[in-house]
């Protein structure tokens, strides 16, 4: 008879209770999960949204498609720790996402990402399915009721799924394994800019949304490579953070997006509300045994010059975050992270140095899809 010690036991717990939610989950997929567990108060990885597809010179104009380039690597030297990618247009067959981004750019930016030892994560502002010529943003109550009232609606949005899964299996690496990705899907639902936001549709059917579209994805379409990340906008308390959490069995990744406006006006008041969001999540990231995250996040256009040691450092440093990730540097009026001669890449790269925030040298080191 084998006999286990209480501390083997207490790890057995441990470990089932940490599995992420897709019991077929890909090798990769289920270590990467686990090192997120593991590196929590051991700096946090910082993160750009289409940081390898279009950034800006110095001079303030655009590049675009220029491999191997990165506004965050012409500051620091590195590649972002996680770089963030969306899925918008892929519901209508188009070549581009839905910022000009090729879908065939986008595959192999996550290739090359996964080769380096970073993480990829994905977003989908897709349009509305009960009337595909509006947009995530184009607001339309009742859209979800009406996804599941009518079968050509449900019909649609199955093919636009459909099409999703195709493009998730078919992010292999070098031996043809499926790469991991967070997917983060309905976000930013506490505020109502999206058709699934809270003031379009009711807790249960945001739901009943979300579980349908996860079962249809890992179970129907055995896409087995994904980490689930749920992800709020600005949330009041931990009541209304969980107001809409579909439950344990359907998430992977807590996070929220938070951005910073009417600086420096709100400087202050922002930085209290970020230390607010921060210790809810943790504690909700604690209770739950998952990581978490700040999906989203940023000051457009940098206007502070010492915003990244004086409002982000210390409220993330000595955190349970596994990530920080900023919005794109679309264009001179719309960027948030510093490019070469921006006037916050100098604080950038003290926040950097602290060794509390990491890019993609460190997050290769720890070997996150492997044992």
């Amino acid at each position: 008879m084998i006999k286990y010690s209480f501390f083997s036991i207490c790890v057995l717990i441990s470990f089932l209770s940490m599995a992420q939610i897709d019991k077929k989950a890909t090798r990769e997929t289920r270590h990467l999960y686990r090192h997120l567990l593991e590196y929590q108060y051991k700096g946090v990885m910082f993160g750009h949204q289409d940081g390898l597809a279009y950034g800006l010179n110095e001079d303030g104009t655009r590049w675009i498609g220029e491999d191997g380039r990165s506004d965050v690597m012409s500051v620091s030297g590195e590649y972002p720790a996680v770089l963030g990618w969306d899925l918008g247009k892929i519901e209508f067959d188009n070549a581009n996402n839905l910022d000009g981004v090729p879908f065939l750019k986008i595959q192999k930016y996550i290739q090359e990402t996964y080769d380096r030892g970073g993480i990829s994560t994905i977003s989908w502002h897709f349009n509305n399915p009960t009337d595909p010529k509006k947009s995530s943003w184009d607001k339309a109550d009742s859209t979800i009721k009406h996804i599941f009232d009518n079968k050509n609606n449900l019909k649609r949005y199955k093919s636009w799924l459909d099409k999703v899964a195709v493009f998730l299996k078919s992010l292999k690496g070098a031996n043809g394994e499926l790469i991991p990705i967070i997917f983060r899907p309905f976000h930013e639902h506490t505020g109502s800019w999206f058709w699934w936001g809270s003031g379009h549709c009711t807790p249960e059917e945001y739901i009943k949304m979300w579980k349908f579209t996860i079962n249809y994805l890992q179970k129907k379409k055995k896409v087995h490579n994904l980490l689930i990340a749920y992800s709020t906008d600005k949330f009041n308390s931990k009541e209304h953070y969980l107001e809409r959490y579909p439950g344990n069995d359907f998430v992977d990744l807590v996070g929220f997006d938070l951005y910073h406006r009417n600086a420096p006006i709100s400087n202050e008041s922002f930085k209290v509300d970020f230390k607010r969001m921060v210790n809810t999540l943790q504690e909700i990231a604690t209770e739950t045994n998952k990581p978490c995250a700040i999906t989203e996040m940023g000051l457009e256009q940098l206007t502070e010059a010492n915003w990244w040691t004086n409002i982000v450092l210390p409220v993330v440093q000595d955190t349970k975050l596994s990530y920080i990730l900023v919005w794109r540097n679309g264009r001179t009026d719309h960027f948030y992270a510093p490019y070469k001669g921006q006037k916050s890449a100098e604080d950038f790269m003290k926040m950097i140095q602290s060794g509390k925030v990491i890019l993609e040298k460190q997050t290769a080191a720890r070997n996150l899809y492997k044992q």
